[in-house]
């Protein structure tokens, strides 16, 4: 079994050089593929990553490979990672943040997990924040409400639509089918990400994931699996400050727009 992963790294290239060395770590079993790519960043992080690689600061064992691939222009989260889509070769993909760590050999824990569940296209693990504490992510569809309620959740009344959003009606401490698969650590079959064309490029950042994820269920079904875990720093820029709001809200509008409204 072959892996691949891709990093899209925008100015924070330090977090991807600690994000990628956790990543050729403790994944040991199969053989893997790290892509870095710099998405056109001003601060020259393109050239930092090729230099970590050339004074062997990403220490590759047998069967891995790092390639760092540095884009001209900034086309987004999607476009980032869907430079690599030519290149793979793998068996199951990973889409990963910069903000990632691992502490045991997740990647190929859930590679493992899909091959034995053939219906299964798309995955992610539980995440948690670098205390320990557990992270409550949508895990529904994404709808009006409880999209509203995350960013004024001052509105109480809401509440109970964010809860549905997180799906905490259900017992998610085994694995649990779901509508959408966070971007921050998703793991796909390569054969299908390709088939249906990576991510919508149309997403310049926000919601690219919650479309992809729908994109993929039209091949087989997405799940959370919790046995295996990793740490998400989670900067969660949309809620603190206008211009990343703007954006959350224009996706979401073509989200709406592709795959139906709800309330």
């Amino acid at each position: 079994m072959e892996l691949s992963a891709a990093i899209v790294i925008y100015n924070c290239w330090e977090e991807a050089v600690q994000a990628a060395a956790t990543v050729l770590e403790y994944t040991r079993r199969h053989p893997l593929t790290l892509y870095l790519v710099d998405n056109a960043s001003p601060d020259g992080s393109g050239a930092h990553l090729e230099e970590a690689v050339r004074k062997g600061c990403l220490a590759c064992a047998p069967g891995q490979r790092v390639e760092v691939i540095c884009r001209q222009t900034n086309g987004g989260f999607g476009t980032g990672h869907n430079t690599v889509l030519p290149r793979l070769t793998s068996d199951y993909h990973f889409i990963l943040n910069p903000d990632i760590q691992l502490t045991a050999d997740t990647l190929s824990d859930l590679a493992d997990w899909m091959a034995e569940h053939p219906d299964a296209v798309m995955a992610r693990p539980g995440l948690k924040f670098p205390d320990g504490r557990e992270q409550r992510l949508p895990l529904r569809r994404c709808s009006l409400r409880p999209m509203v309620y995350r960013q004024l959740p001052f509105l109480k009344f809401w509440a109970k639509y964010n809860d549905q959003y997180l799906m905490a009606d259900r017992d998610l401490t085994r694995p649990t089918e779901i509508e959408f698969c966070t971007g921050s650590f998703s793991a796909v079959r390569t054969a299908e990400f390709k088939e249906v064309g990576g991510f919508d490029e149309h997403y310049f950042m926000y919601v690219e994931d919650a479309d992809l994820t729908q994109k993929m269920r039209t091949k087989g079904k997405a799940y959370l699996v919790p046995q295996y875990t990793a740490i998400h720093a989670w900067h969660r820029a949309a809620h603190r400050s206008l211009k990343p709001f703007l954006w959350q809200a224009g996706s979401l509008l073509r989200y709406f727009s592709k795959w139906g409204f709800k309330f």
